[in-house]
């Protein structure tokens, strides 16, 4: 390994990520034939074929395999300290990715991070929307957003928001011609708006409690979504009954749009955290966006 260059590794990184020489040179600003011959290099300083190469895709061996996940880490470790050393008497700056849902996003984070951002010009930050559960560290992300109860054992958790609940809704019209639900057994009867979990591929089976006892109940529809922004506009177009979080819901139940049904058998859930590696802490510019995120209510 004597010599090895570490932007090589990097670079090797970027084509097993993408899964292509053309998309890993576009990403990195470097040529293709530049960025081929220095992996071909690499594969014959160290005496081991590191990718299989076919005319549509490129893929990492299992020696490949095997030296990223040991490199990478440590690279990341490396990049980071040089960060933290540099940006000391400096102004805080980097880049600072982030993995969130919609609701977080909407709720939490975006109200939170444009009252500050505007003070550090040199911050930028990625806000990738998604309802999965990411390996925040293989796939390069700074930090996760989730709920309290979804978060890793492993990892630094700050609460950056309230607990809330979900709520069951429907429209006038809708609960006109289908009544309204008087125990959630009840929506198996109604045609209800479904939300899929993109993680394990499953729909989620709405979850009530009410008096200690708590249920589970797995509707059907017509509709699936993965986004609740859709979800409420199904609901309030008369397609169903939906379950919600009732910050983004409470102007639609204000107007009349929508009419609020089992309210008493809505529970409290987790509010959302902000979750990373310990080692992510060092860096200022991160210490500015976890601080800023930080819940300070009851």
């Amino acid at each position: 390994m004597t010599g090895t260059d570490l932007n090589h590794l990097k670079w090797l990184q970027a084509v097993a990520e993408e899964g292509s020489f053309t998309k890993a040179a576009a990403r990195l600003g470097v040529a293709q034939s530049t960025l081929s011959h220095t992996i071909k290099q690499l594969e014959a300083r160290l005496g081991l074929r590191l990718l299989t190469r076919t005319t549509r895709s490129v893929a990492t061996t299992a020696a490949g395999e095997r030296l990223l996940q040991t490199s990478t880490p440590r690279i990341a470790e490396i990049e980071e300290e040089i960060s933290a050393l540099t940006a000391v008497g400096e102004r805080p700056s980097g880049s600072i990715r982030l993995t969130l849902s919609d609701h977080a996003l909407e709720t939490v984070v975006w109200p939170k991070l444009k009252a500050v951002l505007g003070a550090y010009p040199d911050i930028q930050v990625e806000l990738i929307l998604d309802s999965t559960f990411r390996n925040i560290v293989e796939e390069r992300f700074d930090a996760g957003v989730r709920l309290g109860e979804s978060v890793e054992k492993d990892m630094i958790a700050v609460r950056i928001g309230p607990d809330w609940r979900l709520v069951a809704v429907a429209s006038p019209g809708y609960l006109a011609v289908h009544g309204a639900p008087d125990h959630p057994q009840d929506l198996v009867a109604h045609a209800c708006i479904n939300m899929r979990h993109e993680t394990a591929g499953g729909l989620y089976a709405w979850e009530f409690e009410k008096d200690g006892q708590a249920l589970r109940v797995r509707v059907g529809g017509q509709l699936t979504f993965n986004n609740s922004y859709a979800m409420i506009d199904a609901a309030v177009s008369g397609f169903g009954v939906a379950y919600v979080p009732e910050s983004i819901v409470e102007t639609h139940i204000a107007s009349g749009a929508l009419v609020q049904v089992l309210d008493d058998w809505s529970p409290v859930f987790d509010g959302y955290f902000l979750y990373y590696p310990s080692r992510r802490q060092n860096l200022p510019a991160f210490q500015i966006i976890v601080e800023a995120l930080r819940h300070r209510g009851g």
